[in-house]
């Protein structure tokens, strides 16, 4: 997952509240969750309007792509990345924004972000193993 990019180097220096490895997830479960969503834009220039997510739709693609990819380790991961609530995705993003790494709309603001979900719930107390019982 790792992408080195300079200008993100830049954002994690000007807000080192968060990990890179954080701002690195967020580019990842945006484009997990436009793929959830039916929303993947194709390259190379996508429509803004079209593939946007809202920031409920990314925390729940935040959530799916961590427990796929961490499992029960997602939420000691966050916790190493900086991120203790869904507040710290919507600083996140807008780090992001600011840096012109991402986009928004005129409807978007941090305040969509703010405490959809308790991570401990999410990530710890709801998590449960999918067993594959056709194999």
């Amino acid at each position: 997952m790792t992408m080195h990019h300079p200008l993100l180097e830049e954002v994690v220096r000007n807000d080192p509240r968060y990990a890179y490895e954080a701002y690195e997830f967020t580019f990842a479960a945006l484009a997990h969750t436009q793929t959830l969503l039916g929303r993947k834009p194709p390259e190379p220039e996508p429509e803004a309007e079209v593939h946007h997510v809202s920031g409920r739709e990314l925390l729940e693609g935040v959530r799916d792509l961590a427990l796929r990819e961490f499992g029960l380790m997602a939420r000691t991961v966050f916790r190493v990345w900086g991120i203790e609530r869904t507040d710290d995705f919507g600083e996140i993003v807008f780090n992001l924004v600011q840096a012109r790494l991402m986009s928004k709309t005129e409807q978007d603001s941090r305040n969509d972000f703010r405490a959809v979900y308790d991570l401990d719930e999410a990530l710890v107390k709801d998590y449960r193993i999918v067993l594959d019982e056709a194999g």
